[in-house]
């Protein structure tokens, strides 16, 4: 059962709840600490993409093109699509020999609202590379080439790289392909519905590489430090994404997912975190409950909770510029 982790106040009194569940798993494969059910099946959406983009270096991709850091980050994010995403973007389709017309992935304006405020005032002409799925994408295109199969329609379930890459997810996160819930995600590729558990445990993998096979360890440790060494590719300026993993100093990746997922790798303490909001929300919601995670399991220190306390609590204002309520984190982890 789903627990209350937010409460929106207005005045003295609670206008509204978030509730939501919490997996975290050890690099043992053991449950450490949650909230609500940590077992809920729930599609991780976009924040499995690091997991995904494994399949780049195993499908042989990696070693083809020789993907720089920057490349393979934006294969993990979804970026804002503003000029240093598009940039990317087509530096790997002229790598690998194609074009944005390759892209299954619509042009979409901006998931920041507030950078699509100025597309939509400068009337920009949007491309694919504006899907903030498009560096996925890229991967995936990258992938097939690599082992040989038709570009076309490589966002079909029954294409030979969605089968790969779901066997990879399987494989990764420790469950049958069976037991995975495929549905179809916003940008037209197949996303994986799992147990919390089964994605805390896959993020836990990037945290401890030793006892990995050598082109795994590889993959994992490249995806690990590609989005440490590039975090303005994994969202964009200002994003949650990359203001955490860039004011934490290589500790941790964080990535989020459509309708209120977050999940997180943590080296040191060696722990996958899935967050699952279930309402939903995650513009507002999933910040500060992560953040209340990172603080309650004492991962960050003093100066990088400074440097990220703007995302620990949200402030509503209303339009005189006036502060009327506060968004505030009201839940305690659990510990097994």
């Amino acid at each position: 059962m789903s627990e209350i982790l937010l409460e929106v106040t207005r005045g003295p009194l609670v206008e509204m709840i978030h509730r939501g569940d919490i997996a975290v798993v050890g690099k043992d494969g053991k449950l450490k600490y949650y909230k609500g059910d940590p077992y809920k099946v729930t599609y991780p959406r976009s924040s499995l993409k690091p997991i995904q983009a494994l399949n780049v270096f195993l499908s042989g991709a990696m070693e083809k093109y020789n993907f720089t850091d920057d490349e393979i980050a934006l294969m993990c994010s979804s970026h804002y699509g503003e000029d240093m995403h598009r940039k990317v973007v087509d530096k790997i389709l002229k790598k690998i020999g194609l074009t944005q017309n390759n892209l299954i992935c619509k042009e979409a304006y901006s998931i920041n609202e507030e950078y699509k405020k100025l597309q939509i005032a400068n009337h920009v002409k949007l491309t694919p590379a504006n899907s903030d799925c498009s560096g996925k994408h890229c991967g995936m295109l990258a992938s097939c080439l690599a082992k040989g199969y038709k570009t076309e329609e490589y966002n079909l379930i029954d294409h030979p790289i969605q089968q790969d890459i779901k066997k990879v997810i399987a494989d990764f996160c420790e469950i049958d392909e069976d037991k995975i819930a495929i549905g179809v995600d916003g940008c037209g590729v197949p996303v994986h519905g799992m147990p919390l558990y089964n994605v805390a445990l896959g993020f836990s993998k990037f945290t401890f590489t030793d006892n990995l096979e050598p082109e795994l360890k590889n993959a994992c440790d490249s995806i690990f430090n590609a989005m440490n060494n590039h975090p303005e590719m994994i969202a964009g300026t200002n994003g949650f994404c990359t203001e955490l993993i860039k004011n934490t100093h290589g500790k941790l990746i964080g990535k989020i997912g459509a309708d209120g997922v977050y999940c997180l790798a943590v080296k040191g303490m060696d722990v996958g975190i899935a967050i699952k909001i279930e309402d939903g929300n995650f513009h507002r919601a999933i910040p500060p409950v992560v953040m209340r995670c990172l603080e309650e399991l004492n991962i960050l220190n003093t100066s990088e909770i400074e440097a990220l306390d703007s995302f620990r609590h949200e402030h509503l204002t209303n339009s005189l510029g006036k502060r009327v309520g506060k968004v505030n984190s009201v839940f305690h982890l659990n510990e097994v």
